[in-house]
């Protein structure tokens, strides 16, 4: 993929909503895996030092734990996401010229990770709360169905829309919106250009620089 696929002429529409994908759309988590390890030794570090205890015995008490637990261990009062995310702060960040757009018309977000999650990082990233957010526990099924872009219309009070724009960047993600029977523009931050037009995306772009 090179930077002249992405060359068309710009285009102006008139939507009732948009509803986004959360990781990979509005957060950048790409360095969590090109750098997995190294991170891991940065979060552990990180947790010694709240802690005041040798780095080494972090790592040797995390394996087969979730964090959050194996933080309870040290200190039950910070066992809470908040906390968490602020040691794993470095690996993600908000996408570009997202935070403006949170204040814009009808935007709601379906991401299937837990509640605790995405709230957790709206918080670390200090990002407007979404007037309308779906996540894991509110819908019985995962993308590539449909139900949360559904339910992420229902709940902006839109049944009858299908004037509805979905940002996503996996093809599980893009395929759920087309199966909603809306229009998705497809960002290129975790799947080749290929990948996105082969699930169906109307539109494709690298991020969302490239919207406004």
């Amino acid at each position: 993929m090179t930077k002249d696929s992405f060359s068309a002429a710009p285009q102006i529409l008139e939507v009732d909503a948009i509803l986004s994908d959360f990781d990979g759309t509005i957060v950048d988590s790409t360095e969590v895996t090109s750098l997995q390890s190294a991170n891991h030794d940065i979060y552990s570090a990180r947790l010694a030092a709240e802690f005041g205890v040798d780095p080494n015995v972090i790592l040797a008490t995390s394996h087969g734990r979730r964090s959050i637990d194996m933080i309870k261990l040290y200190d039950p009062k910070k066992a809470n996401w908040e906390f968490r995310l602020r040691c794993r702060r470095n690996p993600r960040r908000a996408r570009p010229s997202f935070r403006a757009r949170c204040e814009q018309g009808h935007l709601g977000r379906c991401d299937l990770r837990t509640r605790a999650l995405v709230n957790g990082w709206l918080g670390v990233l200090d990002l407007i709360s979404p007037k309308m957010l779906v996540v894991a526990e509110d819908v019985e099924a995962g993308k590539p169905d449909p139900s949360c872009y559904l339910l992420g219309r229902k709940r902006l009070g839109l049944e009858h829309s299908a004037d509805i724009v979905v940002f996503e960047d996996a093809p599980s993600g893009i395929r759920a919106g087309k199966a909603a029977g809306f229009k998705v523009l497809a960002l290129t931050t975790t799947h080749t250009l290929a990948q996105v037009l082969e699930a169906g995306a109307d539109w494709v772009v690298e991020d969302l620089r490239s919207v406004s």
